[in-house]
């Protein structure tokens, strides 16, 4: 990661070269299937390019992520017709989309964009809204959900969803804990209802072709080492995590500034400065929620301040109740990468999980009034090939691959990717947007890709003055930026739901998704006790959506009261 622009630029003719020699027939489908229409995500990943009926959703929770899930959305593939949510500043995004930034708005366009419906009236005459959740769970024009709640309530809403006869796909962490993903687990076993995690890692683009050279075919050579880190800028007053409260003098200036700029608007800014002014009305309206009539409580803080239910709400992932801080938001991403690549190395078909973890964390930046670390640092061992024998027992224990991760606040050096390290060569994934590959650990010869004497493809260099060796590329090709795997993932989510069938099964089920929930959950385990669990390993038991052993100790349950619909 840290790569100039001259590094990168050698890297992207020369990662289309790899890309090409190691996928080339591939390829060559792709680009005659987009020419002819169809869909990128269907013909890499293998669906339908369309469902013929679009699935009938209700999101659950309309938020920054269930807002991005609407952006995603492909209407040939899911109709949102109910949404949910107690917010009202929610409930405006879910139709108007976010105008607090350009960006923004691209992430989060709105049911209205995204469905070309041109009043919010109209709008709501094809998508009934509610506040609770479990009302429109008693939808019966509802055939799946989409949950983008707070952490905490994954496993409820799921439970409930799954048991009033809906599908489910829920936000990332699959639980809260680990006995509330198996209880998940279970219950889709127990009624047949598909249930996926939004690890979008899983039908990136760019990351199965990753995927493809560090195993099939094998550029890299054997995987020793993978780096990755998650680093922002977020300071005391500057915290995406602490937004606003509807009440702060901050917002009530905002407003006042926006209508000011609505009396002198030019005609062809009147409109995007009414929604901008509507939005933070919106947001306002926020404060006459009864948070605490939906379950959130009021708690005396660190530094003696009291926070209330409503704070609780909207500033969830700061608490532990509510939240799983920076493993839960955002190392489980990244760990959930670093599975993948292990994975892979493996074989197809195989799941490798971890043997121990050992982490550090520290709240050295921001004060006493959240719950969560501003900094966390792990380091994982995976089994490597060998370190296990045909019967599952301890062949070589040297046989390890160790995997360091990093997320911190304060200071966004580098943002976020994860370097993948191998005796022949280095891959390096930069915030889902880009890839470059390196031949050995020189930066001062010229990377290309060329074919082995057994007709496979193998890493040459050359010497070169214009800079490091590095190919580098970006998925699916073109100049727009890559897909991050949110669009695939909800495709192929509705895809399997209309075909029904043992094989059609999201690439993040209940099986797969535990796995990441173990990982981060457990490290969030070592945080919080480094000196009597500076090493914690991993139980096989913890896995199994079958066993009653978890790391928390305790048993799952799926007859409590919590999940009665």
């Amino acid at each position: 990661m840290n790569l100039s622009e001259q590094q990168k630029q050698i890297g992207k003719e020369n990662f289309a070269d790899a890309v090409s020699i190691t996928r080339r027939d591939f390829l060559a489908g792709v680009t005659a299937g987009v020419a002819a229409g169809a869909g990128l995500g269907s013909l890499y990943f293998g669906y339908g390019k369309s469902v013929g009926d679009p699935l009938r959703v209700g999101v659950i929770g309309t938020g920054d992520e269930g807002s991005v899930l609407i952006g995603a959305l492909n209407p040939d593939y899911l109709s949102v017709v109910a949404i949910a949510d107690i917010r009202p500043y929610n409930r405006f995004r879910a139709f108007h989309g976010d105008a607090s930034s350009p960006s923004a708005t691209t992430a989060r366009p709105g049911l209205m964009a995204k469905y070309g419906w041109k009043t919010e009236d109209a709008a709501r005459q094809q998508v009934k809204v509610y506040e609770a959740y479990e009302d429109l769970l008693a939808n019966d024009d509802v055939e799946a959900v989409i949950i983008a709640l707070p952490l905490h309530l994954h496993a409820p809403a799921a439970i409930k969803a799954m048991r009033a006869g809906k599908h489910v796909l829920t936000e990332k962490l699959m639980g809260h804990s680990i006995h509330e993903c198996k209880e998940m687990g279970r219950v889709s076993r127990e009624t047949g209802k598909l249930l996926a995690t939004g690890h979008q890692r899983h039908y990136s683009i760019l990351y199965d072709n990753a995927v493809h050279t560090i195993g099939t075919a094998g550029l890299i050579g054997d995987l020793h080492s993978i780096r990755a880190q998650w680093h922002r800028g977020n300071l005391p007053g500057k915290d995406s995590w602490k937004p606003p409260m509807p009440g702060d003098e901050k917002i009530a200036k905002e407003l006042a500034s926006w209508r000011k700029k609505l009396e002198t608007a030019k005609p062809s800014e009147i409109d995007a400065t009414r929604k901008r002014v509507a939005q933070i009305e919106a947001q306002i309206l926020d404060a006459d929620v009864d948070a605490g009539k939906y379950g959130y409580t009021s708690k005396t803080l660190g530094d003696g301040s009291s926070r209330t239910p409503l704070e609780e709400l909207i500033r969830w992932r700061l608490w532990q109740r509510t939240g799983g801080g920076l493993m839960a938001e955002l190392g489980s991403h990244q760990l959930d990468a670093a599975g993948i690549f292990v994975s892979a190395m493996h074989g197809q078909g195989k799941k490798v999980k971890p043997l121990t973890v050992t982490a550090v964390g520290n709240r050295s930046i921001f004060p006493a009034d959240r719950e969560i670390d501003d900094h966390v640092y792990c380091m994982y061992e995976y089994p490597a090939p060998g370190y296990y024998d045909e019967a599952g027992e301890v062949a070589d224990p040297n046989k390890k691959i160790v995997v360091t991760y990093s997320s911190i606040n304060g200071n966004g050096f580098g943002g976020y990717g994860e370097v993948v390290m191998g005796t022949k060569g280095t891959l390096i994934l930069e915030q889902e947007q880009e890839v470059m590959l390196y031949k050995d650990s020189a930066r001062d010869t010229r990377v290309t890709v060329a074919t082995g004497k057994d007709g496979g493809p193998t890493l040459d260099t050359t010497e070169s003055g214009a800079g490091p060796a590095v190919a580098s590329g970006k998925a699916g090709g073109g100049d727009g930026p890559p897909s991050r795997g949110y669009t695939e993932e909800l495709e192929h989510w509705a895809w399997c739901i209309r075909n029904p069938s043992p094989e059609n099964q999201p690439r993040c089920k209940p099986e797969v998704a535990i796995a990441d929930a173990v990982i981060a959950l457990v490290s969030n385990m070592a945080l919080a006790n480094p000196g009597t669990q500076p090493r914690i390993e991993f139980q096989k038991e913890w896995f199994d959506i079958s066993s009653d052993v978890t790391p928390e100790g305790i048993a799952p349950d799926v007859k409590r009261d919590l999940y009665t619909v």
